[in-house]
């Protein structure tokens, strides 16, 4: 409908539109399918589906390098007809640790960074969602992308294995206890990763600031290990490793789940170490939580 100006010269008219504006009378989904649709969209977007090609090169790409060393094992088990795999389960993300923190580094601050440069956060909390829910989903989101990537190539493995008929019991209880491994890294890695990147919108600091935090510490404790190793204090070894992410999963693996150590002479935690090792990986995590919950309080006034 249009209406026109009665006063208005002729060709002049000014005119009223009635674009036939409503309220929404749909269903209302509520905070739980909210909740739903951002893990799921954060989900998809660490793997760039839904997003340029660009945004898929990467993830895609880190995920192929993950899967390709474990399809080379396979091949080399079967044609050899081998009487175990190469490599433990629980050793192959500790080997790959490298292309796991390239991943979280660059995915970390893709979850979050944006919202926080384009300043969306309040718009997300204008809606039934709520602060607790934004953490919980995009930290659930990331956690499962590197579930994912993690599990992958152990499944590989786990497949060969049983196509070149090596002992299923034995084979079983190996891909169980890397996976409980993996998901305990996925779940740190991503709190790290999160963390580090809510601290900066900026999207290049972010990724930065996650690689030294996880390759460079690991580095850095490993060089010092051999130095203790070495200088015959392979005692202090183990102590040692509570200062990186990915030897925390090292220690823990082994005290609980006999997987032999990657630490220098193999010197691996103690049950009694590896309880506190397990206690500082569960604090570490919860301490993530809460460092996330607050940022975003802020962030969403």
């Amino acid at each position: 409908m249009a209406v026109e100006h009665p006063l208005a010269p002729p060709g002049e008219q000014t005119r009223i539109h009635n674009i036939g504006y409503r309220n929404y009378d749909g269903p209302r989904l509520g905070r739980g399918y909210a909740r739903r649709s951002l893990y799921s969209q954060s989900l998809r977007g660490a793997y760039g589906l839904g997003r340029s090609v660009k945004s898929k090169v990467l993830p895609m790409l880190l995920f192929v390098v993950m899967c390709v060393p474990a399809l080379i094992m396979v091949a080399v088990a079967v044609a050899t007809k081998a009487k175990d795999l190469p490599v433990d389960y629980t050793r192959y993300a500790v080997i790959m640790q490298a292309v796991i923190g390239l991943y979280v580094a660059s995915q970390g601050p893709q979850a979050v960074s944006r919202d926080l440069r384009f300043k969306t956060i309040p718009l997300y909390f204008s809606r039934p969602i709520e602060t607790a829910d934004y953490v919980r989903a995009k930290y659930a989101a990331l956690a499962s992308a590197l579930f994912v990537l993690t599990a992958a190539p152990l499944i590989v493995l786990y497949v060969g294995a049983l196509l070149a008929k090596l002992d299923f019991s034995d084979q079983s209880k190996g891909f169980g206890q890397g996976l409980l491994s993996v998901a305990l890294l996925s779940v740190l890695f991503a709190g790290i990763a999160l963390v580090i990147s809510a601290i900066t919108p900026r999207r290049g600091f972010g990724i930065a600031a996650v690689i030294a935090a996880l390759t460079i510490s690991y580095g850095a404790v490993s060089t010092v290990q051999a130095i203790a190793f070495e200088r015959s204090s392979s005692g202090s070894v183990p102590w040692i490793g509570l200062f990186s992410p990915i030897t925390l999963i090292d220690g823990v693996q082994t005290a609980f789940l006999g997987a032999s150590s990657a630490f220098p002479g193999q010197v691996g935690p103690s049950s009694g170490q590896g309880v506190v090792y397990l206690v500082v990986v569960l604090g570490l995590i919860a301490g993530c939580y809460g460092l996330l919950m607050r940022r975003y309080r802020k962030a969403g006034l």
